[in-house]
């Protein structure tokens, strides 16, 4: 099935955080897992590529252009990736 392009997601980790927590984490292992865990978090037909480029399946593209992207990284729990992406 034919995928369109719904969105850009900024799912990366802003260095400014890192430097507000304080340690030194595994950057690119810290956004794979933050892409990981958002992408499990989609509803079927919709994904996240590394780029932050969001794709749909035609059949779904409405309802992805819906999602409350921000919520959804939101629910990802960051300490828990920063704790096992630590150097």
């Amino acid at each position: 099935m034919a995928q369109v392009h719904i969105a850009t997601v900024s799912y990366t980790v802003s260095a400014d955080y890192f430097a507000e927590v304080g340690a030194d984490f595994d950057t690119e292992a810290v956004d794979d897992a933050v892409l990981a865990q958002l992408n499990l978090k989609l509803p079927a037909g919709v994904v996240v590529h590394r780029n932050g480029a969001a794709f749909a399946d035609e059949a779904v593209a409405d309802e992805a252009r819906a999602l409350d992207w921000d919520a959804l990284l939101a629910s990802i729990d960051l300490d828990q990736i920063l704790a096992e992406n630590g150097r």
